[in-house]
């Protein structure tokens, strides 16, 4: 398998059973407008129909950047209305990453601020790089807050207290301070980055597709019920796996003493 489909700015690529990249590529810095919201979210509507895809690495084409978010010119010069429906764009993207039944790594080698950071912290991963470059949500030092759900998901990465400061101020801050935070789920070195996370969407995605699915819902909505309805939510999910052809492979493998091969 050796896939690879492109837009003007986003690239699509399948290169290994199971797992797909989506690559960033609008230079200098990935600044989005509007139309480069929508290739993304083209992009990831397709997966979401792609029942051989369990993994997706978002990544980025440039040196320097992961994304900056949206692009401030264009920002500047557009009527509030354009603004919001490039806001709504975004917020698309992020809840589709994040409502996903694939799992989603989000490969981080360049700066990755405001809307960058929001898309990395809609995935269910973050890994990163060794390098000189810098994380954070500046939008208040533009009389705004993040929007696309940057402070949400900033405080359930990091708690009240880091996530409140690092709103309040804007400041950026370096690959250091995002680790000690817990913001990231792995730091490699710049050479092994984009190995090691193959390495860990490979693993995954031989793993069975629909209990791969449930798993992450089941943690995704389940972290936010009261306990009663969260173990609820589990055993409608567990009980619907029973009678897949993978669990029957799962349990079958387990008795033969084998690796499973997992199809669904």
């Amino acid at each position: 398998m050796n896939e690879r489909h492109s837009q003007s700015n986003v690239s699509l690529s399948k290169s290994t059973p199971g797992v797909a990249h989506i690559t960033l590529q609008l230079a200098p810095a990935n600044a989005y407008h509007e139309s480069f919201l929508r290739e993304i979210g083209i992009v990831i509507r397709t997966l979401e129909q792609d029942d051989s895809v369990r993994v997706v690495v978002i990544n980025s084409a440039l040196p320097k950047f992961f994304c900056a978010g949206a692009d401030i010119k264009v920002f500047e010069s557009n009527s509030v209305q354009q603004n919001l429906a490039l806001v709504g764009a975004a917020r698309e993207n992020a809840n589709a990453i994040e409502n996903s039944s694939k799992i989603y790594i989000a490969e981080v080698a360049g700066h990755c601020l405001g809307g960058g950071l929001e898309i990395a912290m809609a995935c269910d991963f973050i890994f990163a790089a060794e390098g000189n470059y810098r994380f954070g949500l500046p939008e208040i030092k533009l009389g705004l807050i993040p929007g696309n759900g940057g402070t949400q998901r900033l405080v359930r990465r990091i708690g009240r207290r880091a996530a409140m400061e690092i709103l309040l101020t804007g400041d950026t801050f370096g690959l250091a301070q995002a680790q000690e935070l817990g913001l990231l789920d792995g730091v490699y070195s710049a050479e092994s980055l984009a190995a090691g996370t193959t390495e860990f969407a490979e693993e995954i995605a031989r793993g069975p597709g629909r209990a791969i699915a449930a798993t992450k819902r089941a943690l995704r909505e389940g972290s936010s019920l009261p306990l009663d309805r969260g173990l609820a939510l589990e055993a409608e999910l567990a009980d619907s796996l029973y009678e897949t052809a993978d669990a029957v492979e799962g349990l079958k493998a387990f008795v033969e003493k084998r690796a499973p091969v997992f199809n669904q």
